[in-house]
């Protein structure tokens, strides 16, 4: 996974951008997966706060205390509403706003896998969407919304999620309102998402609904407009892309301000884009991201737009179902990085020294980052086992599939057999033997590491998708050759007794059969 440019100093030939008003700077968490325990977010908002943060969202989904029918939901690591609360009142010392995020219609995975709702999924075998239509939906919905707003005083937003609303429409009553004409896909969009605005700011009049922007962006300006949805909810405009089409945003953004929105939000990404299973951040791809919000910033209308801020999302997991992407502590310098580039316009030799600093590095890489390169922050000891385990994993690859005499003289198919040279495991013996010593070291490390700051469940799937199949493919290499090396032995003893044998009776014919019975005609030496 290493990049041939990762040895290069943290660089960009970009002109220094003026810092706009990017309002507020979020850090977004999402806790569907490896979520920390609170201890460790104890420890993370201030340096997020000394790097450039004023405030977090926090996407909770099944880390939530959901209570009453809702308790089905929870996670068994859940926070409790004490955990929360000594969240929020670090956040208020931090001068911290803080957004809840609750899904009420796309990614409605963690709800609609029970099977207490799964009879409120748009399309019976899909969990991930709401089905518009049953007044049961809209209920579940209301109660998630009053539990997160109870425990959450003092909101001034909430955002309500909504993206990604796969299989809209497909659901059977959707089907049957379609073939009368009666609405369409645009039009169920939009009432559900109003439906919720409209209860939040009924039932709490100070808190504004922000939503995903994505499911607007075919809808029509005309439909829009007839909609009136810019009178309950304010757009959070997405793009992670290191090289997003910058006249294409300006066009979407000029759109949402005919249509009568006159607030927006936007969001970046600072990890968890570039892959549902990658391990490592490459930091040069979400700081080129940021440049360009940056760019886009600059060039709104600031006379008939506000923006009111932008979200750095580290996604975690794509959805609910899938892998982990990058754990937070791995994606802390590049959130340095992106931080400081969007207080500041740019990201020069003085961002550059100021992230070392914080972090504690002595030198920042462009790409992905080497374990020799790992500061002093919290949660910088799992930083630096994962870079050094991902570098291991390509130690073994290349030993496994490069090596001559493994390739040659070693390979699936000698090992199923053990039908093997014993002077050519010499060759390479050393290698697995050393190789495979780091690789247990550093899993012991990095194992002791994780289990300070995640669950359980957490650290043994990190390893279970990023460590096991690795290291269990060096450790049947290791008892191969070591199996191969015994019955060496057993083969050499045996050669002995027969060469006795062979010289008392002179009968080699005869030896070379007893040689070929009492090894299986195995191994050759």
């Amino acid at each position: 996974m290493a990049d041939k440019h990762c040895d290069k100093s943290m660089e960009t030939d970009t002109n220094t951008l003026q810092p706009p008003q990017m309002g507020l700077k979020l850090v977004h968490l999402d806790l569907k997966g490896a979520p920390p325990k609170i201890s460790y977010l104890k420890q993370i908002l201030p340096l997020f706060s000394h790097l450039g943060a004023n405030g977090v969202i926090l996407e909770y989904e099944d880390m939530f205390p959901y209570e009453g029918k809702l308790q089905v939901l929870r996670s068994p690591n859940a926070y409790s509403p004490s955990d929360i609360r000594e969240i929020l009142t670090l956040a208020r010392m931090l001068n911290f706003e803080v957004i809840p995020l609750v899904q009420t219609f796309g990614h409605m995975e963690f709800v609609l896998k029970h099977k207490t709702f799964s009879h409120l999924r748009e399309v019976k075998y899909f969990p991930n969407s709401l089905n518009p239509h049953k007044a049961e939906s809209m209920e579940l919905v209301i109660s998630m919304i009053d539990q997160i707003t109870t425990i959450h005083k003092d909101l001034k937003w909430i955002h309500i999620g909504s993206d990604e609303v796969y299989y809209l429409g497909e659901g059977e009553e959707s089907k049957k309102l379609f073939e009368t004409s009666q609405t369409n896909n645009d039009s169920l969009f939009l009432s559900h998402v109003k439906a919720v605005a409209s209860y939040i700011i009924t039932a709490h009049p100070n808190v504004k609904p922000i939503f995903w922007d994505d499911m607007l962006r075919n809808i029509s300006e005309e439909k829009l407009k007839e909609s009136m949805l810019s009178q309950f909810v304010e757009p959070m405009i997405w793009d992670y892309n290191a090289n997003f089409d910058m006249h294409n945003m300006e066009l979407l953004i000029q759109k949402y301000q005919r249509t009568g929105f006159s607030h927006i939000w936007f969001a970046s990404a600072f990890k968890g884009a570039t892959g549902a299973a990658v391990a490592l951040t490459p930091i040069s791809y979400h700081l080129a991201n940021h440049l360009q919000w940056l760019k886009v910033a600059e060039a709104l209308p600031r006379d008939s737009i506000q923006l009111c801020g932008i979200a750095l999302t580290g996604w975690q997991r794509y959805d609910h179902f899938s892998v982990l992407c990058e754990l937070l502590p791995v994606g802390i310098p590049s959130l340095a990085v992106c931080l400081q580039t969007l207080k500041n316009g740019t990201f020069s030799e003085r961002e550059e020294e100021f992230v070392k600093n914080c972090l504690g590095f002595k030198g920042l890489m462009m790409n992905f980052p080497r374990s020799e390169d790992a500061g002093n922050f919290p949660g910088s000891d799992i930083f630096n086992r994962v870079t050094q385990i991902i570098a291991l994993q390509e130690s073994v690859d290349k030993l496994l599939k490069e090596n001559m005499y493994i390739k040659g003289w070693f390979s699936n198919y000698h090992r199923k057999k053990k039908f093997v040279h014993p002077i050519m495991i010499r060759h390479f013996e050393g290698e697995v033997r050393s190789i495979l010593a780091n690789w247990e070291t550093a899993i012991y490390e990095l194992s002791t590491a994780l289990e300070k700051i995640y669950y359980p469940d957490t650290v043994e799937e990190w390893r279970e998708e990023n460590i096991n199949s690795t290291l269990t493919r060096l450790q049947r290499s290791g008892i191969c050759f070591q199996s191969a090396m015994n019955l060496t032995i057993h083969v050499f003893n045996i050669t002995l007794q027969l060469l006795k044998t062979a010289m008392a009776s002179e009968d080699i014919h005869n030896s070379k059969h007893f040689l070929k019975t009492n090894t299986g005609g195995k191994c050759i030496v």
